[in-house]
């Protein structure tokens, strides 16, 4: 692991979280930290701070005596980390400023349009959707909130990963952020907001078609 002037704690559960990313792991493995700290050249008390986090973000469960695994995935955990982070982003969008919003909505809009297919590989839409709801919520000045949007976004990236793969074709649709672009341009915050959310339980859909029902 490459050292970097940032707590450990924090570069271990980075590294842990590409790990997931990349299929290193599988849901519900179990973790041995003593082998984990070993491989990642650490001590075990940084790495079961980053576990704690982790297991606080929902990536990890712990129990007493048992230590940490990856979380099993389940539609109803899914359901509710969709939830979470489309109130979030919501909030985080009602509470921007409107002049800001309705400066960058041209170029929220020149992004959802250059990128228009109906079905691309994960890795592609995670990384145009990225940037898209990244200048999105660029003018929300609540860091607390954003933070709580990367935690739980954190939760509901493993979904993706573990039931996709980094190659894996998904569903998505521009046109919803194309709508969402061209009501900022309006000046229109309150139906830009509504439609922010329809996107986050459009999307939700899509992705539970592929967890399996308990």
């Amino acid at each position: 692991m490459p050292i970097e002037r940032r707590p450990l704690r924090e570069q271990i559960r980075d590294e842990l979280l590409r790990r997931l990313d990349r299929g290193y792991f599988s849901a519900g493995t179990d973790i041995n930290e003593a082998a984990l700290a070993a491989d990642l050249g650490v001590s075990r008390t940084p790495l079961r701070e980053a576990l704690i986090t982790l297991a606080g973000e929902g990536v990890l469960e712990s129990s007493q005596g048992r230590g940490f695994r990856f979380a099993p995935v389940s539609r109803k955990e899914f359901r509710e980390l969709c939830e979470i982070v489309a109130a979030l982003e919501a909030l985080a969008l009602e509470g921007s400023d409107a002049a800001y919003l309705k400066k960058i909505a041209p170029e929220l809009l020149r992004l959802a349009r250059d990128f228009p297919d109906p079905v691309a590989e994960h890795q592609v839409i995670e990384r145009h959707d990225d940037e898209w709801h990244d200048l999105l919520l660029s003018g929300c000045r609540n860091e607390r909130l954003l933070d709580l949007i990367t935690s739980v976004k954190a939760g509901m990236r493993r979904y993706a990963h573990l039931l996709a793969g980094d190659d894996a074709p998904l569903e998505r649709e521009a046109d919803e952020h194309c709508r969402v672009a061209e009501l900022l341009m309006k000046g229109d915050l309150r139906a830009a907001t509504e439609a922010l959310r329809d996107n986050w339980v459009n999307g939700m859909a899509r992705m539970l078609s592929r967890i399996p029902v308990e």
